[in-house]
């Protein structure tokens, strides 16, 4: 998978940038504030169908215009796809794949994947629950589309049941109907995150043994709010969901809030037994990040039998040398695109195929390409 082209109109800091990419490797070299994260962004905005800075999409569009436009070119193993997304402020966006509009956004998944590695993935170990569920959301819908319909269609059912709940002063009411359509949908979901997180484990902790040189064991293990476990099947699943329902009924009731559920879902992440997020080392978080980040392109690869495509948003300050030097060199099946302040401390060997970007001030020029 190759993004061949982008086409920029009015997109935060550009009035019209036409970009040609490297099948290879793409830097993008300049100061802060300079842009060079808006070309990340809409490929990412092309890909998922929203931004990975803001849940603003006006925030995409030039400060004085009233819309902006992004297309990219993407070659495929089967076939081209060109993706084309026109953001208003006083309209919802539209999206069109070959010039076909889309009624339904999860339509757009798949077409483009991609996998984000910026210096705020560190919040998925150092945070709290909900960015964890975030990541597991974005990478299971890229791989599964029908996972992305059954998080909308539960979340819908959660927000109907909360608002029943928060709504009860005293008054009898019957939860039953929206329970067992609850139960349904979340039971799906936490089989296509256990089935996730288990393949993704793997894949991140024989990576993490080779940055390590051995020394050190990551395991990744899924958290269910349900305690699911690995050979439940669906009505298992379902069974013990609706008995947690009816047993924190009162206390659901109290607090008016749905307390049970794969949106209370976690991961856990361990270095030799501990748990990184309390007792991990700044190093140990960024490695155990940078190993999921490349299980994440194994594990996309094997799913749709090609790899994404990388992002880099100035990472490379966040990882020492070797961990630099061992990204860099794993990456000669992937096309990738990485921001820098810096070119020389990525040590680029001259034979090395790329392409080289300077950003000024929402203006781009080719450096040198190999």
């Amino acid at each position: 998978m190759l993004v061949e082209e982008v086409k920029l109109i009015q997109y935060r800091n550009y009035k019209e940038l036409e970009l040609q990419f490297h099948p290879k490797l793409n830097i993008l070299v300049g100061e802060n504030a300079q842009g060079k994260t808006n070309v990340l962004e809409a490929l990412y905005l092309c890909a998922i169908g929203k931004s990975f800075r803001t849940n603003k999409d006006q925030e995409m569009i030039n400060m004085v215009k009233e819309s902006a436009y992004v297309k990219v070119k993407v070659k495929k193993q089967t076939d081209k796809v060109d993706i084309e997304v026109l953001l208003n402020k006083e309209k919802n966006k539209k999206i069109k794949i070959n010039k076909l509009s889309l009624t339904k956004y999860g339509d757009l998944l798949g077409n483009l994947n991609i996998v984000l590695f910026s210096p705020e993935d560190l919040k998925i170990i150092k945070e709290g629950p909900s960015e964890r569920r975030k990541f597991m959301n974005n990478d299971i819908s890229q791989i599964l589309p029908k996972y992305y319909y059954t998080l909308n269609q539960y979340n819908k059912i959660l927000q109907q049941r909360n608002k029943i709940l928060k709504d009860f002063r005293g008054k009898k009411f019957d939860l039953e109907i929206w329970d067992e359509q609850l139960v349904n949908s979340g039971t799906w979901l936490m089989i296509y995150r256990r089935n996730f997180i288990k393949r993704i484990a793997l894949l991140a902790k024989l990576t993490h043994r080779k940055i390590t040189d051995g020394l050190e064991e990551l395991e990744i293990h899924y958290d269910s709010n349900i305690k699911v476990k690995d050979n439940d099947e669906f009505e298992e699943i379902k069974n013990k969901f609706l008995k947690q329902l009816k047993e924190n009924k009162d206390l659901e009731m109290m607090r008016r809030l749905t307390l049970t559920g794969p949106h209370r879902d976690d991961m856990i992440f361990k270095i030799n037994g501990l748990e990184v997020k309390n007792y991990g080392s700044q190093g140990q978080q960024r490695t155990a990040v940078l190993s999921l980040k490349l299980a994440e392109l194994e594990l996309m690869k094997g799913e749709v039998g090609e790899y994404p495509i990388l992002l880099l948003d100035d990472v490379m300050s966040e990882l020492d040398g070797k961990r630099q030097n061992y990204l860099i060199q794993n990456l000669k099946n992937v096309q990738t695109f990485i921001t820098t302040t810096i070119i020389e401390p990525l040590n680029i060997k001259n034979k090395q195929q790329h392409k080289l970007f300077t950003v000024c001030n929402g203006e781009v020029s080719t450096i040198s390409s190999k």
